[in-house]
């Protein structure tokens, strides 16, 4: 079987020591499953190297490396890394993996290729069945140029290491709590990645046109974060002219003392230590964030650098908009830590500040100190001023017990991989939260325990009880009792307010991101939320405001919910062009081309362009039947042509859709359109079934005490179109009254009420034209406030 690419032979190498299939036949186990998994991954045939018994038939007068090399020209090589496959003189080393390892940095790709989401993965994909050795694993570095990063089938127990089996007898006493099925798994997502961004590799990097390739999305990693769910809620609600649209800029200016701290290197023997090197580096990281005078990005901004060994200093800084960068790595044996930490200018890589610490841990502020250290002497070298509040924060002891230290470490690192889309999400995120628990029995006012149980809480209950007076009560109390123990947590504080605006108690709210800021003035999440705050009493200059600190210090995964955010401002205060410049911008960083057709359908909606709205919202919908956003626009595109049972069926799937996704209360609107629609086509019946649960949802959204008056109004206007199709226009221009109270209309707004069916038959009266004329006015003047706005700020 051929490859995938052109000119090679196979899609995947398997490399092995024979010693290692023996037996149980791991290996061979191994590919079957692995074959199993592609075919569910691919829609094509993956072609796999795999010799059942490597090296027969070769002999010594014969031409080793001639006979391999064909069979290595292959896409990706997964050597299966054992306690003996690190040999100098085995076949398997020489022959097939220095020999790749050769082949591949001189072939067309190289390597080391980029993934469509930019960051850096190795053709060189290592299946790890036992842990190493300390002079293998240098030996195996050594050759790869770098740290080894592996998929790991490994179980552990006292005195145990050996392969994970797929059907072990006692799985959960595997101290690596890893399952075979999800290793296979990863291992079959990974090989797609590769091969995606191999197929991609000859594509102009320039300008995405809107004539590429639509495909499906993968589900977005760990969507529970503030400006993710944020984003998508607002698509759903835009539809109505509801707005909830935060918003960010990208700032023109460089502040001289902007930092990336890069993640640090584990250079222990074991990778069960990385939970302390990465919470070393964090609080390292949030001790900058506290300094006033510095620009510090988020931990997410710099993830994506991990193990990367090929991407220079001063193509990182340029990539993070920064002008230094922080690098360091450290091991850890037993109550001893060893840590190396440098300052490098971006643009040089030049060496500014570097020291090591050599340090025994007999007790918290062993570590407290080494991490205010650094912190102090990388302002003392910046010239950076610190408040005395600041240096107070830096060197607080946030728990006498060093085991409850511990586990917190270990919780913090377990929530970072918390996935909310994933089936195995509860049970990770309990197995997180015992963590954080296990804390709290060693030291029972451990703020940071608290505070960890709360984003656990926050995250289960997101979608639950969107309109209950108790919602996120669980985790409000959580974040109230860390803040009792510790008042000096910016992320409490963020996270409370997040709490109390889901509750509705808006002002509240801000009142807590605000003490965020005045702990930590780098903490992109309050800023975010504020703009969330803003976006819902409908002041577009202070939503750009806010969201552009948060694009500022927001490099991650989030940046691309950021810009698209921002793209959807532009496009409702009237800056197309700018609109569609973030919306690409978003892609070129997400790689998700829904998300990119879905903005532009919504821009060309909102701008009356219903054709070209419905040719991107259909080329949406042929890869992914169950965008919402795409099923909700056509089924009012298709309702405005007069096409009502096709509207019927789109909007009645969006009604599902919201039931399936979790979320127990739709959007407004999508009843009030399904009645409309019955209601052209002659069945009154279920015309009113719909209006009434429209009217129902309106009353709910009203009683529950959550929505701001902006919000509100929007809800408002739903009564309107219900009262208008009935013919009770008394009652409609009553409703009409309340909505044109707002002082700011965007875009959508003006050409919804415009153009929508439901206001039919209010259309032609002097009444309805003057309010509409009166709309556009204030859109037009709010256009006009956010453009002088953009002049002063350098922005147009």
């Amino acid at each position: 079987m051929a490859s995938l690419i052109s000119g090679y032979e196979y899609d995947i190498f398997i490399s092995y020591r024979q010693k290692d299939n023996k037996g149980d036949m791991w290996i061979s186990e191994f590919v079957e499953a692995l074959k199993v998994e592609l075919e569910s991954t691919f829609k094509e045939d993956i072609s796999i190297y795999f010799d059942i018994n490597p090296h027969d038939g070769l002999l010594e007068t014969h031409d080793v490396d001639a006979s391999l090399k064909d069979k290595l020209k292959c896409l990706i090589f997964i050597p299966i890394i054992s306690q003996t496959y690190c040999d100098s003189k085995s076949f398997a080393w020489q022959h097939e993996f220095v020999a790749f390892n050769k082949i591949a940095k001189e072939d067309q790709f190289g390597r080391d290729i980029k993934l469509v989401g930019g960051n850096v993965a190795s053709r060189i994909l290592p299946v790890k069945i036992n842990d190493l050795d300390p002079d293998d694993k240098t030996l195996l570095e050594n050759e790869i140029g770098g740290v080894l990063r592996s998929i790991e089938f490994i179980y552990k127990s006292a005195g145990v290491n050996r392969p994970l089996r797929a059907n072990e007898d006692h799985p959960q006493d595997n101290l690596n709590k890893t399952y075979y099925r999800d290793q296979i798994n990863k291992v079959a997502n990974a090989v797609k990645e590769i091969i995606t961004a191999l197929r991609k590799h000859d594509q102009n990097e320039g300008e995405v046109r809107k004539d590429i390739v639509i495909t499906r999305p993968e589900a977005p990693k760990n969507p529970i974060t503030k400006i993710i769910i944020a984003s998508s809620l607002v698509l759903i609600l835009i539809l109505l002219g509801y707005f909830l649209i935060p918003k960010l800029a990208r700032p023109k200016e460089q502040l001289e003392k902007s930092i990336a701290v890069l993640p640090f290197r584990n250079d222990s023997s074991s990778d069960s230590t990385t939970y302390f090197i990465n919470g070393l580096m964090e609080e390292i990281l949030n001790n900058l964030q506290r300094i006033k005078n510095f620009r510090v990005l988020s931990r997410t901004s710099t993830e994506q650098f991990r193990g990367d060994t090929k991407t220079s200093i001063p193509e990182i800084a340029k990539k993070l908009d920064v002008n230094y960068v922080v690098e360091g790595s450290g091991q850890k044996y037993g109550n001893k830590f060893v840590l190396r930490v440098q300052l490098l200018a971006g643009d040089k890589e030049k060496h500014i500040w570097g020291e090591s610490f050599d340090q025994e841990i007999h007790d918290v502020s062993d570590i407290i100190k080494v991490q205010s250290q650094i912190a102090q002497s990388i302002a003392l070298e910046l010239k950076a001023a610190m408040s005395p509040e600041a240096k107070r924060l830096i060197s607080q002891i946030s728990t006498p017990n060093l085991t409850a230290y511990d586990f917190c470490l270990r919780g913090n690192e377990e929530f970072r991989k918390l996935d909310f889309l994933k089936p195995t999400f509860k049970k990770s995120a309990k197995a997180t939260r015992d963590l954080f628990e296990k804390a709290l029995v060693y030291d029972s006012t451990y703020g940071e325990a608290y505070l960890g149980l709360a984003k656990i809480y926050f995250s289960i209950h997101y979608l639950k009880d969107f309109l209950s007076k108790d919602r996120m009560d669980s985790a409000l109390i959580l974040v109230n009792k860390a803040l009792l123990f510790n008042d000096k947590l910016d992320e409490a504080y963020a996270l409370k307010g997040d709490c109390l605006e889901e509750k509705g108690l808006k002002d509240q709210a801000v009142r807590e991101y605000e003490k965020a800021l005045r702990i930590n003035p780098n903490c992109w999440q309050a800023y975010s939320s504020l703009g969330d705050y803003y976006s819902k009493t409908g002041d577009y200059v202070q939503i750009i405001d806010n969201y552009q600190h948060a694009a500022s210090l927001n490099h991650g995964p989030e940046r691309p919910g950021i810009l698209s955010t921002l793209a959807m401002i532009y496009s409702s205060t009237g800056f197309q062009e700018r609109a569609e410049y973030y919306n690409l911008n978003a892609f070129k960083l997400s790689g998700d081309s829904v998300m990119y057709f879905t903005y532009l359908g919504m821009f060309e909606y909102f701008q009356a362009n219903y054709d070209k709205s419905r040719e991107y919202c259909e080329k949406i919908l042929s890869v992914d039947s169950t965008n919402l956003v795409a099923n909700i626009f056509l089924g009012l595109i298709y309702s405005l042509d007069g096409h009502f049972a096709k509207s019927i069926e789109l909007l009645k799937k969006s009604l599902a859709i919201f039931k399936t996704n979790g979320m127990d209360y739709p959007g407004i609107g999508i009843s009030l359109y399904i009645g409309y629609d019955y209601w052209k086509i002659g069945n009154r019946k279920e015309s009113e079934f719909y209006f009434e649960q429209e009217i129902e949802n309106c009353k709910n959204r009203i009683n529950s005490g959550r929505f701001s008056d902006y919000e509100l109004s929007f809800t408002h206007l739903t009564y309107v179109g219900i009262y208008a199709i009935r013919g009770e226009k008394s009652k409609a221009y009553n409703e009409l009254k309340i909505y044109v109270k707002n002082q700011n209309f965007n875009l959508g707004n003006v050409n919804s009420i415009k153009n929508d069916p439901s206001f039919n038959n209010l259309r032609n009266e002097p009444e309805f034209k003057q309010i509409v004329t009166d709309i556009e006015a204030k859109y037009q003047a709010e256009h006009e406030r956010v453009r002088k706005w953009l002049e002063e700020q350098g922005k147009l």
